[in-house]
């Protein structure tokens, strides 16, 4: 009789698991070994119509977690990440599409094409890209760094705390005597452990973070606050204020749900400081959580798997630590003449109402100095449309400089000279092999003719700069999820 019951426990367990491990909230008690990693549910952008609604309207998202994450899945649990996993616009902006800087006095650019689609011939694949201007990371701004660090139990496996630490030190050792650095962690309460320390600092800042150890609870709201008092505390005018949240997430002392805690972040991001989230661990992984509060806390959500991740965040792209432009908003203009459809292939969490677009009030996303951000759209020609190279786009942006608080309206025209897909520019291609590859993992009712191989000669015909080696990793990614 015992051993009946215990089996039907057991299956009751699996039974209430998705396909990520993700359990109900009648599990939510067990330990961290048998809790699963939350993904928030976007679902998917359908065609629009442009009878219907001519203008679209979105924030730009800055993130690469969703890309870094999913490859963790796809390396070292060998299976297919759930769709709510899968964010294609993070995907696509975890690279570098190489966009030229005009260098003018704007800090940012925008560029963009049309061409067929890959994976529907009939269908036109317009590409939106938008480039932070560079920066001499030599005569870079002072920086006032906060490192808030969640040391509670459940940070205690080498992929968590350990693997934060070591990036932390890999920053600290780009740190000059211009910056100022502070350490918050938090476990069942919070401490300061260092407060306005200078950059050059080094041993006394490596000393710090080498110490610090994990236990207790995970009072991550108290933390927080106190990082963002400490960050007004070292402020410096016209610098680069910005904490730098390391966790896993997992929130479970004083304010503790996703909607109390982005509040808490909106209310925060008024002060000026920024904010940059780095993820890390799994089975217990409240990536939803994560990425929502640095949409709303004016910042980034990165995931760090790996000492090769580590680098990549904290050295050779350390400059989108820098803003170029906040509160970043793209707003596109149809033409009902041209096109009958539209559907913007990600940023599900970014869509803003049209009135949003001039509402200086209305939080954007940000993009980091030498940053490149992208946008695909897929697009059905209206069967009256000409094939004469007319405007076919116009695409509006608005952003307010890093230390503004009003926006600047810049304008870009892109024209559909009815080129065929292989007539597009690298970036173009690489972006569309991108998306190939997460369309067909996420199983999308869009994915049109998408497969693995499509993706795979997409990404080998576009010709970019490697010198870190991340898209011949991709590369190898879509040859490992064809296997599965």
């Amino acid at each position: 009789m015992k051993k009946s019951i215990f089996i039907v426990f057991i299956t009751a367990v699996f039974l209430s698991c998705d396909t990520d491990g993700t359990m109900s909230s009648l599990n939510a008690g067990f330990d961290n070994e048998f809790q699963g990693n939350q993904y928030n549910d976007t679902g998917e952008n359908p065609f629009i119509l442009t009878s219907e609604e001519a203008i679209s309207t979105f924030s730009i998202d800055a993130d690469g977690g969703s890309y870094a994450n999913s490859r963790r899945i796809l390396q070292t649990e060998n299976r297919i990440p759930i769709a709510n996993a899968i964010r294609i616009e993070e995907f696509i902006n975890y690279f570098d599409m190489q966009y030229d800087d005009d260098s003018s006095t704007r800090p940012i650019t925008l560029n963009g094409e049309v061409t067929s689609c890959p994976w529907n011939t009939d269908h036109r694949l317009a590409r939106i890209g938008v480039k932070g201007r560079d920066i001499d990371l030599d005569n870079a701004p002072a920086t006032n760094y906060v490192f808030l660090i969640d040391v509670s139990g459940s940070m205690s496996s080498v992929n968590k705390l350990d693997i934060l630490k070591q990036g932390f030190e890999l920053l600290t050792d780009q740190l000059t005597a211009n910056d100022r650095i502070s350490i918050v962690t938090y476990a069942g309460s919070n401490s300061v452990v260092l407060s306005g320390v200078s950059g050059d600092q080094h041993t006394t800042i490596k000393n710090a973070i080498q110490y610090l150890g994990s236990g207790g609870g995970t009072a991550g709201a108290s933390g927080i606050i106190t990082a963002y008092e400490i960050a007004q505390n070292n402020f410096i005018p016209n610098g680069n204020n910005r904490i730098i949240l390391g966790t896993d997430g997992d929130f479970n002392i004083g304010i503790s749900d996703q909607d109390s805690l982005i509040s808490l972040i909106e209310d925060k991001r008024e002060s000026g400081v920024y904010l940059t989230v780095l993820g890390v661990g799994y089975g217990n992984l409240n990536e939803g959580t994560l990425e929502q509060i640095a949409n709303k806390g004016n910042g980034t959500y990165e995931y760090i798997d790996k000492v090769a991740q580590l680098e990549k965040v904290f050295i050779h792209e350390r400059n989108k630590f820098y803003t170029a432009a906040k509160d970043v908003k793209i707003q596109i203009e149809f033409s009902p003449d041209e096109v009958e459809s539209y559907r913007l292939i990600g940023y599900e969490n970014r869509i803003l109402g049209t009135e949003d677009f001039n509402d200086d009030t209305e939080d954007a996303g940000e993009i980091g100095r030498g940053q490149s951000i992208t946008a695909l759209y897929e697009i059905v020609p209206s069967s009256t449309a000409s094939n004469q190279a007319l405007p076919s786009l116009k695409v509006n942006a608005r952003y307010k400089e890093a230390t503004g608080t009003s926006s600047n309206l810049l304008i870009h025209e892109i024209i559909d000279e009815n080129l065929s897909f292989d007539l597009g520019t690298d970036a173009h291609r690489f972006s569309a092999g991108i998306a190939a590859f997460t369309l067909v993992m996420r199983d999308s009712q869009y994915r049109g003719n998408a497969t693995y191989l499509m993706s795979s000669s997409l990404l080998q015909q576009a010709s970019m700069n490697d010198p870190h080696g991340y898209k011949s990793e991709l590369e190898q990614l879509v040859q490992l999820a064809s296997g599965f």
